[in-house]
Order: structure tokens, then sequence, then C-alpha cells
């Protein structure tokens, strides 16, 4: 049992999911792609996982090339996928989907209405299981300007106020999450202090709002990975 995780950009990464990944002495490998390492053949893992970054899932580019025929190749040997923010939207490209600019930019923890994003579960995929010992709606961070349309064989499981398309699924085991729920307090500080959307913000209210939202924030996040890892079959 053996996870491959992938980085668009090098600040990016596994957070929370590292931590849990170490108390259940789970092998890992991180590929970075941000420093041109490749991608290896995904057949040896139980689970393919690939986190947000800078670039659209329509860049014309050989990385972005690369990526989504990988994420091709899990979706079909019907591998476990977990996606976030880039990692959800090139799943839905790989698949057929739609990438375009959402009419509203989500950037930081909090919305226009000055109110803290949440992903709302849908009613009827409440007993995903993704979703177990989870609340109905989820607290995130979002860093995206992106939407994704889906195709009529994917599935809508929870949706946002100012971005309908928060979590989908494809068959049985591929997921992809638009918000981020893998940050731990080192991570935020890096991002907020590297990433030019988030350094235009107010730095100091956007810790504040981190340590105001952080208990059930890393609850959540704690909890997505477990569920995803059990779904995988790797605990």
């Amino acid at each position: 049992m053996k996870v491959l995780i992938i980085k668009n950009i090098s600040r990016e990464g596994p957070g929370l999911l590292q931590n849990i990944l170490l108390e259940n002495d789970i092998l890992y490998d991180v590929i970075d792609l941000d420093i041109k390492e490749k991608i290896p053949a995904t057949d040896s893992y139980s689970a393919v996982m690939v986190f947000g970054g800078p670039d659209s899932a329509n860049d014309d580019t050989e990385k972005m090339k690369e990526e989504i025929a990988t994420i091709q190749k899990v979706v079909e040997s019907k591998t476990a996928y977990l996606g976030i923010c880039l990692g959800m939207q090139a799943l839905v490209k790989a698949c057929g989907g739609n990438i375009r600019k959402n009419d509203v930019a989500e950037i930081g923890w909090k919305g226009e209405d000055n109110k803290f994003f949440s992903t709302d579960i849908l009613n009827e995929r409440l007993s995903d299981p993704i979703f177990s010992d989870l609340e109905s709606s989820l607290p995130v961070f979002h860093l995206h300007g992106e939407t994704v349309d889906l195709t009529d064989d994917m599935e809508l499981l929870a949706s946002g106020k100012y971005c309908e398309n928060q979590i989908v699924k494809i068959g049985r085991s591929a997921y992809g999450f638009q918000g981020h729920f893998e940050l731990t307090p080192e991570m935020f500080k890096e991002w907020a202090d590297n990433d030019p959307e988030l350094k235009v913000l107010d730095r100091s209210s956007l810790m504040e709002d981190f340590d105001t939202i952080y208990n059930s924030y890393q609850k959540l996040g704690r909890q997505i990975f477990i569920n995803f890892l059990k779904i995988a079959g790797i605990i």
C-alpha cells in the first residue's frame, strides 16, 4: 500500500495529510512538478493525490498535458484519486469536463459578504463515504479564479455560494475538492508570505481568520483524508 502525492508548486503540499500518513506508517512518494520532477508510473500505487498550483488545467504545456494524461490513466484503472483545487479541475478536464473563469474569484477565508467560505454537501450525497463523520457544512480555504462544468456522468456532491461546483465524484473512487482543507499553520504562513494573490490582502486578518477557524478546519481536513484512505483500502 503506497500513496503518490503530486505537487504542482512546491509550497502546496500534503500538509495535514502527511501527519496522517506518518501516524499510520503508510508509505508515500512526493513528486514536485515545480522542480521538473517526472511523474512515475502509477500502477504500483493504491491512491494518487494531486494538489493545487497557479496553473490552469486549460494550459497547453507539457507539464499539464502529462498531468492530465496521468489522471486519465488513474481513473481508467479505478485507482483511488483525490484532487484539491487545481487537482480537482485537472480531474474534471481529464474526464471530459470544461474549465472556465468563475464569476467570482474565491480568495482567502471569507467571501464578499465577509462570512467564512462554506462548502455545503447536497442532502442526497450526505451518505457518500468521503463525508463519513462530517457535518453537512464544511469550512474551507479558497484560492482560485476558475471553476468546472461537469459532464452527465460526473456527480456533484457539494456546492458553494459563489462557485457552485465545489466537490465532485467520478466513478467509485475519484474525488475532486475545489477548496483547500490540507493547510497547517506553517503552510499557511508560507502561502500568505509568497502567494501573489494573498500578498495583496491584509496578512494579519488572514492569520486571525485562520486562528478563529482552525479547530474545526483541521478536524475537517483530517477526517476527509482518513475517509479517502479508507475508500482506497489503505487504512
